[in-house]
C-alpha cells in the first residue's frame, strides 16, 4: 500500500519552487525557526571570529581582517548553497540518484584524502583544492546520515526486510564511517556522525533489544578507541583534572576556565578579551565558546545556547511535517547531529566531557564546518519546502465542502449546489439542536466525492 501511494506520488509533476512561496502557518514557523536562528549564530560567529583573531591574524599575515574576510565569503557562499539546494533538490532527488551520487561522491573523496591529503594537526583530514583546504568528513556526515534515512525509509514501507537492511547499513555506512575514523583518526566527527545515524535507527522503529545491542556494542568501541591512542588517554587525564598540569595537557582547559571566569555575567565587552591574546590555544575555532563567554558574559554564553535550542525546535518541526517518510527521518537525524555537535563543543569547553577537536556549528572559524553546517541546513529547509505541497490530509480536506452553518433554533432544511453544479442537502443535528451549539454540515460534493461528514464544536471542559 505504502508503495503504490509512493509510486503516485512520484509520477505527479513536482512543481517549480520558489523562495517566497506562500505556506500555512504550521509550516512556516519551524521554517522561520530554522532561518532566524542560523543568520543569528552565524552574525554572533562573524562577530567573534573577527575578535578572536584579529590580533593573530595581524601577528601572522600583517591584515587584522584576513581570518574574518575569509568567514565572510565561505558564509555567502554556504548562503547561495543551501539556497541552490532548496531550489532544486527536493526529497525525490535527495533519496534517488542525487543522494547517491552525493554519498559516492563523498567517499570516493574520503580515499583520495587518505592517499593524497594534507597533515595538519597531527592527522591526514584535509583535501587541497587549490587556495583552499576542505575537510572532507564535514560533508560526508551529512552523505552517510542521508544514506542511513534512505535504507531505513525503505525498511519502514516494507519495501526491504530487516536483513538486507542492516547488510546495507553496513556496507553503504558504517564501513566508510569506520574507515573515516581509521584513516583520519577523527573520533569527533565519527560520534557526531554516530549520533545521527542512531537517531535515524531508533526513528525507524526498529525493535528495543536491538537498539540495546547497537547502544552496548557503540560504547564498548568507544572505550576501546579511546585507550588504543596514547593522546586520547592523555585528553582523558586532563578532563579529569586539568589542574594537575595546567602548564602541559591540561594547559587549553585551564585558559578556557580563566576566560569563562572572567566574563562574569555581562562579559568584558566585545574585543576586550584577555585570552585571545595568544594564551588560549584555538581561541578562534574550538575554543571560541570560551571567547564568548568572556567577551558577552553568561548572558552571551545563555543566548548562544537558545539560538541552538530554537534551531532544534524548528528542525524537529520540519522533521514532523515532513510528506515523505524518508523526508521525516533525514530532517530529525541532521538536526540531532548538528543540535549534538553544538552542545558536545560546549561541554568541552566548560569541563563536562574531554576535548574533541570538533567547532562550534555556524559560530567558530573554518569552512569546510560552516559550509557543511549551512548545506545542512539547506537540506532542513527543501524538506520544509516539500511540505507546502498537497499531501494526503490537506486533499481529504479540499476535498470536502461546508455546505450550511445550521442553527440549533433553525427548523429548515438547507440546501443548493456546490460548485460543480452537484446537489447537495444540509441535516441538523439532534445532539447539537440539544446542547444549543451551531453546526457545520459537509456533504458530498467536494473536488472528489466522499461520504458526508458532520462537524460539530463542543464545549471545552475547564478543569
Amino acid at each position: 500500500m505504502a508503495r503504490e501511494r509512493n509510486t503516485e506520488q512520484k509520477r505527479k509533476k513536482t512543481p517549480p519552487r520558489s523562495l517566497f512561496q506562500s505556506a500555512p502557518a504550521q509550516v512556516m514557523a519551524p521554517r522561520l525557526m530554522v532561518i532566524l536562528s542560523t543568520l543569528a549564530l552565524l552574525a554572533i560567529g562573524l562577530v567573534m571570529v573577527y575578535s578572536s583573531s584579529s590580533i593573530t591574524s595581524y601577528v601572522e599575515e600583517g591584515d587584522a581582517l584576513g581570518e574574518t574576510l575569509k568567514q565572510c565569503a565561505f558564509a555567502v557562499l554556504g548562503i547561495v548553497m543551501a539556497i541552490a539546494i532548496v531550489l532544486f533538490f527536493n526529497q525525490e532527488r535527495m533519496q534517488g540518484t542525487a543522494g547517491v551520487l552525493f554519498w559516492a561522491g563523498c567517499c570516493v573523496l574520503i580515499l583520495v584524502t587518505a592517499l593524497l591529503g594534507t597533515v595538519g594537526l597531527g592527522a591526514k583530514r584535509w583535501l587541497v583544492l587549490g587556495p583552499v583546504s576542505i575537510q572532507i568528513s564535514e560533508f560526508a556526515k551529512i552523505a552517510f546520515v542521508m544514506m542511513a534515512a534512505r535504507i531505513a525509509a525503505q525498511y519502514r514501507e516494507g519495501e526491504i526486510d530487516s536483513g538486507l537492511a542492516a547488510k546495507l547499513t553496513i556496507g553503504m555506512v558504517l564501513l566508510p564511517l569506520g574507515f573515516v575514523f581509521i584513516a583520519q583518526s577523527d573520533m569527533g566527527t565519527t560520534m557526531i556522525c554516530c549520533i545521527g545515524l542512531f537517531s535515524v535507527v531508533v526513528l525507524s522503529g526498529l525493535s528495543g533489544r536491538a537498539i540495546a545491542v547497537l547502544v552496548g556494542l557503540g560504547v564498548a568501541l568507544g572505550f576501546i578507541a579511546v585507550l588504543s591512542k596514547s593522546y586520547r588517554a592523555d585528553r582523558l587525564g586532563s578532563f579529569a583534572d586539568p589542574w594537575a598540569d595546567a602548564q602541559g595537557t591540561g594547559y587549553q582547559l585551564v585558559h578556557s576556565f580563566k576566560a569563562l571566569a572572567s566574563g562574569g555575567l555581562l562579559g568584558a565587552g566585545i574585543g576586550n578579551s584577555y585570552e585571545k591574546l595568544q594564551y588560549l590555544p584555538e581561541a578562534e575555532t574550538d575554543f571560541i565558546f570560551a571567547i564568548i563567554g568572556e567577551e558577552l558574559g553568561l548572558v552571551g554564553a545563555l543566548l548562544v545556547i537558545i539560538a541552538f535550542l530554537v534551531f532544534m525546535r524548528g528542525g524537529f518541526l520540519i522533521a514532523s511535517q515532513a510528506s515523505t517518510p524518508f523526508g521525516s527521518l533525514l530532517a530529525a537525524g541532521l538536526t540531532v547531529m548538528i543540535v549534538f555537535q553544538a552542545f558536545l563543543n560546549i561541554s568541552c569547553v566548560v569541563g563536562l566531557f574531554p576535548t574533541t577537536g570538533k567547532p562550534l556549528p555556524f559560530i567558530s572559524s573554518g569552512g569546510s564546518s560552516l559550509l557543511s553546517s549551512l548545506a545542512l541546513v539547506g537540506v532542513l529547509l527543501s524538506i520544509s519546502f516539500d511540505s507546502n505541497n498537497e499531501g494526503e490530509y490537506r486533499q481529504c480536506r479540499d476535498n470536502l465542502q461546508v455546505v450550511s452553518r445550521v442553527s440549533p433554533t433553525d427548523r429548515s432544511v438547507r440546501g443548493g449546489r456546490n460548485s460543480e453544479g452537484r446537489d447537495v442537502r444540509a441535516r441538523r443535528s439532534s445532539s447539537m439542536k440539544r446542547d444549543g451549539y451551531p453546526s457545520l454540515h459537509i456533504v458530498r460534493g467536494g473536488k472528489a466525492p466522499v461520504y458526508a461528514t458532520e462537524v460539530r464544536a463542543t464545549r471545552t471542559q475547564r478543569r
